[in-house]
């Protein structure tokens, strides 16, 4: 109980064992009921994990036990793992150990305690909650489409520490279990259930009568088994050490070395069928102190609680929640309209898209029915719920069926008096609080609602491409947009599966202006001299999933070019392009769907998909190189990529087109890509410290070919909220 008084609590703490009930609805059967009074999902917060201790001292007292269910307040209500504001709050690795051997002697009560036990889940089930489940039986999961189970701490910077390194392969096997811990992925039911996490499935409302009967053993469960693999596999020291050859080499290759976590998991994983599980245990311990400390470890946290807080963006300003969308009009049946239409449809809102030309249209059905489609074959939707997905979207011609929309949102030609025009004819047919929503990436959402009825309904409403994938959504409020239609709007976002983030109208909003000098900056440095594949290594090696150049392509060198004549006008000399990209259009090279840009690009035999061949052979026409390459080291290469991106988002910051460094953070990294592990521009600035990043900055500017471009020089000019940081006392990145 030590541990416990050195974890942070609530601020009003209740007593003890309210958290926990203990019913016993018949002779030799108990219910352990999680439910703590101080909160809507139960976490393993210190009132929970005291009454824990206490609940269990009573039941391993109780002789006449010979059934256990372990549940939730409600079939979906389980326990959503471990408490983020203890993890976060850890300040030594000997107080995480600390910390991990409570919780695994906890579980190891329970996995002693003589009776029969059953966990009884449903809803949330992560990380310990899984764990405990773990210690347990027979596991049985309600199965319900919010259900979702599995072990997610290695997407914290940890891992598993409450003995779900050493039980979950002892169940399922090494290479499940790796699969399992490395992605850090939660399944759903029917998912959990094919790999053997659980035993069982049922209908919520049947959850906890089938495991009374299960625990009391008048009802057959079987535990699920591997056979003989467990054998052949995970007893086999030559068939996990190919399988550990192989999972490093996939894991290296995809985290570069910049996340410790999954490679401890690896190694503890593999170790655990040959490993006492007490000294399992102590290894998992030791383990998980040391990574709960790490930088990743609080860069990833900081990230997710920021992606928590803005599911708060829903509420209205009183605090009560805002009115969801359940029709939406969208105008425009290009890529990003017809996608976003899908998307609508998919996650249970009427769609009505609309457009003049009727293959667009088509095309939209067509790819709307292969992804319910695929969907349904994964066993993700039901055969109901894959029909009224598909009876959600409709079509039309003419901007029809539009008047009982709740939100319209065009996806036009990005010309504003195209816009103005579109949503012209929407307004005589919408009622007055229907929200006018643009998915515009460069235009004025001002603008366009200037000349509007009720322009405190128009808003931006900026989804990133591919838009089944980016997880961003910029909800851009202009000057008269209405609280409400922000939170109708971010509530929208949420239901979508997307994370909102409110930024100013501004030219380029957040993601687009961030990225302009980055962009830049890497066609610079190719006319400069340097290789196109060690401007991307660069960028790779800091984290990035993707090179600039790439990037480019990917995006379109069109839209590029599109994008960054808005922000050179905006924003004058600091965002003036090379020029290159330009030249490149006027030779029809639009990047991958022209099939070459600054690479070159082939259908893919086995998916037809265009995938990248090596460097576009005609890339040198177009540069307009003078003199030989500088040299430039790596560290200098990386931060002229990395500082010119960072130091646009510190200027974003200082004019408030974000309202926090939290909301920055998130939507670089969840827009940008920027690395995970570094928690987002600004806390980067904060870990390498301030005083550095202005300093490299000054030194970057002074560089000959920086210092020739009065441009390139303000691009490279630390703004007065860097300076600011940098005469503060150095600290290290909040924890």
């Amino acid at each position: 109980m030590k541990i416990l008084e050195r974890m942070p609590g609530p601020p009003n703490e209740p007593a003890p064992r309210s958290c926990v009930r203990i019913e016993r609805p018949e002779s030799g059967l108990a219910l352990l009921v999680l439910d703590p009074p101080h909160r809507k999902l139960a976490v393993f917060d210190r009132p929970l994990m005291r009454d824990l201790e206490l609940a269990l001292g009573e039941l391993e007292s109780d002789g006449g036990l010979r059934g256990l269910v372990v549940t939730g307040k409600s079939p979906t209500s389980f326990v959503a793992g471990a408490d983020i504001d203890a993890i976060e709050a850890l300040g030594s690795a000997e107080l995480a150990s600390e910390l991990a051997r409570f919780g695994q002697s906890l579980f190891e009560r329970l996995a002693r305690l003589r009776a029969f036990k059953v966990a009884a889940v449903g809803g949330p089930v992560p990380g310990g909650a899984f764990e405990l489940s773990l210690a347990c039986d027979r596991i049985v999961l309600a199965d319900h489409k919010s259900t979702r189970i599995g072990l997610p701490e290695t997407r914290l910077g940890i891992l598993p520490g409450w003995g779900g390194c050493q039980r979950l392969p002892r169940r399922v096997g090494v290479p499940t279990a790796l699969a399992a811990i490395l992605a850090g992925k939660l399944y759903v039911p029917r998912e959990a259930l094919k790999l053997g996490l659980v035993d069982r499935l049922c209908a919520p409302e049947n959850l906890r009568r089938i495991a009374c009967e299960i625990a009391l053993r008048r009802m057959p469960c079987a535990r699920f088994e591997r056979g003989p693999w467990s054998v052949v596999v995970d007893r086999n020291p030559l068939a996990r050490a190919l399988i550990g050859s192989t999972a490093r080499k996939n894991l290296r290759a995809q985290t570069k070395g910049h996340y410790p976590a999954p490679e401890r998991a690896l190694e503890l994983v593999l170790a655990a069928p040959s490993t006492a599980l007490e000294r399992g245990f102590e290894r998992e311990a030791r383990a998980l102190g040391e990574l709960a400390v790490t930088p990743e470890c609080k860069s990833l946290i900081s990230i997710f609680r920021a992606s928590e807080d803005s599911k708060k963006l829903s509420k209205l300003e009183h605090g009560g929640e805002a009115r969801a969308i359940q029709r939406a009009g969208v105008i425009g049946a290009g890529v990003m309209g017809g996608a976003i239409a899908g998307l609508l449809a998919e996650k249970g809102v009427r769609a009505r898209l609309a457009d003049i030309a009727r293959p667009a249209l088509d095309k939209a059905l067509a790819e709307h029915a292969r992804r319910v489609d695929k969907s349904f074959k994964k066993r993700h939707l039901e055969p109901h719920e894959a029909r009224a997905a598909l009876d959600r979207l409709s079509v039309s011609s003419e901007l029809a069926g539009l008047a009982r929309c709740d939100l319209v949102l065009e996806a036009v030609a990005e010309r504003l008096e195209v816009k103005r025009a579109v949503f012209g004819k929407v307004a005589e047919q919408v009622a007055s609080d229907a929200i006018l929503a643009t998915n515009t990436s460069s235009l004025s959402v001002d603008a366009i609602a200037a000349s509007l009825p009720h322009p405190e309904r128009v808003i931006g409403l900026h989804f990133f491409n591919p838009v089944h994938m980016m997880p961003l959504v910029e909800i851009v409020r202009g000057s008269a947009t209405s609280a409400e239609v922000v939170a109708r709007t971010a509530k929208l976002a949420l239901a979508l599966g997307k994370t909102p983030v409110v930024v100013r109208d501004v030219a380029g909003f957040l993601v687009n202006r961030v990225l302009g000098p980055y962009l830049d900056e890497a066609v610079r440095l190719y006319e400069l001299g340097l290789e196109p594949e060690r401007i991307e290594c660069a960028a790779l090696d800091f984290g990035l999933p993707m090179g600039p150049l790439e990037l480019l392509d990917e995006v379109g060198l069109d839209i590029a070019a599109h994008a960054a004549q808005s922000l050179a006008a905006a924003y004058g000399e600091r965002m003036h392009s090379s020029g290159m990209v330009a030249r490149m259009l006027a030779a029809e090279l639009r990047g991958k769907k022209s099939g070459a840009g600054f690479f070159s690009y082939a259908a893919d035999p086995k998916t037809g998909r265009p995938k990248k061949s090596g460097v576009n052979p005609r890339l040198a026409e177009f540069a307009q190189r003078a003199g030989a390459a500088p040299q430039l080291d790596d560290a200098t290469l990386r931060d002229r990529l990395a500082l010119a991106l960072v130091g646009e988002a510190a200027l974003c910051l200082q004019e408030r087109v974000v309202d926090s460094p939290a909301e920055l953070d998130l939507a670089t990294v969840f827009g940008l890509g920027f690395p995970p592990f570094h928690g987002g521009a600004l806390r980067y600035v904060r870990s390498r410290g301030a005083d550095e990043i202005v300093a490299t900055l000054a030194r970057l500017a002074e560089l000959p070919d920086v210092r020739a471009r009065s441009g390139a020089r303000q691009r490279f000019e630390a703004c007065e909220l860097l300076r600011e940081l940098a005469r503060a006392p150095r600290v290290a990145a909040p924890r």
